[in-house]
């Protein structure tokens, strides 16, 4: 089995980290797994995005052409990557900075105020953390555990300080209901 993952924003937005945990969390569940980051000259506010392909094989390449899940933190990400989602694919939406709008009814849609949830978890650079909760949940392909444990991984010393808020993070993005979007 192999799976594309995508996690698309703007500089700022924990983009680069959030792959890089995804890409640890199904390497300690004994994944084969490519991690491909892309981003502009810009940096902070400029557009970025990782890819992440996980494969019980090895994996065949990164720069699909389509993936399975994507999530898009804002609506340039939004209007580039929804026509990459694969027919029966997810797309995870923040709304809080991307409209709430199905353009395709082959995908499924979860929409949540992902930057919203985050100030209200008291730093917006949560974000990134919910949304890999949302993803885990949709996906169902790891456990809130390892991907907790990728994270104390990919965290450098000087922001383990951090952990606790980006672990409950995760776990406020794994219990959102997804059954009040259209998944």
């Amino acid at each position: 089995m192999e799976k594309n993952f995508i996690i698309a924003g703007f500089g700022g937005q924990g983009v680069l980290l959030a792959g890089e945990v995804l890409a640890n969390a199904f390497m300690i569940d004994d994944k084969n797994v490519t991690w491909y980051p892309s981003y502009g000259a810009e940096m902070r506010g400029g557009t970025v995005n990782c890819e992440v392909v996980m494969s019980d094989d090895e994996v065949s390449s990164v720069n699909k052409k389509e993936a399975d899940f994507i999530i898009v933190l804002n609506q340039a990400s939004f209007d580039k990557f929804e026509p990459k989602v694969k027919k029966g694919g997810y797309l995870i939406v923040n709304t809080t900075l991307a409209e709430q709008k199905e353009n395709r009814a082959d995908i499924h849609y979860i929409f949540a105020p992902i930057s919203k949830m985050a100030v209200d978890l008291g730093n917006v650079k949560m974000a990134n953390m919910l949304a890999l909760g949302l993803l885990l949940k949709a996906s169902g392909l790891l456990s809130v555990d390892i991907l907790e444990k990728a994270l104390d991984t990919v965290l450098p010393p000087h922001r383990k300080n951090l952990l606790p808020l980006n672990k409950n993070a995760m776990e406020i993005g794994y219990k959102y209901d997804l059954l009040t979007v259209n998944c």
